[in-house]
């Protein structure tokens, strides 16, 4: 029997792993894909965003209602030890002008080879192409290459991610197996994910260009952020920090130009365009640009012929979508675990010596470096909560 099974190679599984190790336990690491971590290395494709450099109660706010639940582990493991963690693993970093925290490799392989071997030298066994499908008495059983297997384990840390990206091993599947156990669960929805826009063939030129210099409002949240035109729809950042909302129902709208007031609007517009088109005569009097200009058309017509009633278009642009992406292809997902169903330390109420952390937590942030730093935290939080739980009961 070993004495610590961590379920999900990803960051927050590693995490786990790495804590338990650490006073000594031996730790077999199981995860469903041929390799390791495949989300957090596709996310270092365009840039590995660890962490954000800024106050913590700053930090923590990004969290939204799970500020409150997640505000001890985040703040054992906030912005700053995220970086030493990344510095004692070789890796020199790089603060952006935004505050967000890269390695200067930018790539996450560098890291997780440093990470790995550590933990290899620290004796995690990590057993890939293991899916779990749940238990056989006392025993986690497995689904592997070389048929059905089972471990009989002191203490388990469940790190399997929400229910994006499949293909890179976030399915979700494991909440059917905790719900046939009596766990209640959140639904999962989309987070950080685009909208879908069913686009004119006027709009078509326009695909890959960046939306910039605009202010979005979904309900009561008001963001300035980018956001680009994509064949299915809209998507970046500042669509991600809306999303949220927007799922909960709320419309959403750009300001295409956040730093004038329509009145100065109207007034521009009022000058007479002589023999101008309306497209030209926005592009000299309003200079804004052919993307903010295209979405205006898009979503604007019929153009309203006054001023003023054009004025307050262009201040509150409706953005007539079909819903966000599909959950699979959010970066990541609200819902799963929920506060109710595990204790302070993150181990389920209902199956004692059972942890949860990471991803199939409900929790959800925007992106920015807050769901990797939260990953980290949570795991590194159940970890030590399973290595605690360890001592107490295996001591009995």
């Amino acid at each position: 029997m070993v004495q610590a099974v961590v379920i999900g190679a990803g960051p927050a599984g590693l995490m786990a792993a790495e804590e338990l190790t650490n006073v000594g336990h031996s730790v077999i690491v199981a995860d469903a894909k041929p390799s390791v971590a495949r989300k957090f290395l596709m996310a270092g494709k365009s840039g590995l965003n660890l962490t954000k450099d800024e106050p913590f109660e700053t930090l923590i706010q990004s969290y939204d209602e799970a500020a409150d639940w997640l505000h001890p582990m985040v703040a054992d493991w906030d912005a700053q030890a995220v970086q030493e963690w990344a510095r004692g693993l070789g890796q020199t970093l790089f603060t952006g002008s935004t505050g967000r925290v890269f390695p200067t490799a930018m790539k996450a392989s560098p890291l997780l080879r440093a990470w790995l071997a550590r933990l290899g030298q620290a004796d995690v066994e990590i057993r890939t192409r293991w899916r779990w499908i749940g238990w056989d008495g006392n025993a986690l059983k497995f689904d592997t290459p070389e048929g059905p297997q089972t471990l009989t384990t002191d203490v388990t840390v469940l790190a399997m991610g929400g229910a994006s990206w499949a293909r890179l091993g976030s399915d979700g599947l494991w909440s059917e197996v905790l719900a046939g156990m009596g766990v209640a669960l959140t639904p999962f929805a989309p987070a950080n994910a685009g909208v879908l826009v069913d686009w004119s063939d006027y709009i078509k030129p326009h695909f890959g260009a960046p939306v910039k210099g605009v202010a979005l409002q979904a309900g009561s949240l008001r963001t300035r952020g980018e956001a680009v035109i994509s064949a299915r729809g809209l998507e970046g950042g500042g669509i991600y920090t809306i999303c949220k909302v927007v799922r909960q129902g709320s419309s959403l709208t750009f300001d295409l130009m956040p730093d004038v007031t329509q009145d100065e609007i109207a007034a521009r517009l009022s000058k007479s365009r002589g023999k101008a088109s309306l497209s030209n005569h926005l592009r000299k009097v309003l200079k804004l640009g052919p993307t903010r200009a295209a979405l205006l058309m898009e979503f604007g017509r019929p153009i309203p012929d006054s001023p003023q009633a054009l004025a307050q278009m262009i201040k509150s642009l409706p953005v007539r979508h079909a819903g966000l992406r599909p959950m699979d292809e959010a970066i990541s997902t609200a819902g799963g675990v929920p506060r109710t169903a595990v204790d302070d330390g993150l181990m389920l109420k209902s199956l004692p010596g059972v942890f949860c952390a990471g991803e199939m937590l409900d929790w959800e942030a925007p992106t920015g470096g807050y769901l990797l730093t939260a990953c980290l935290a949570t795991g590194r939080w159940a970890g030590r909560s399973a290595a605690n739980w360890l001592q107490t009961n295996t001591a009995l």
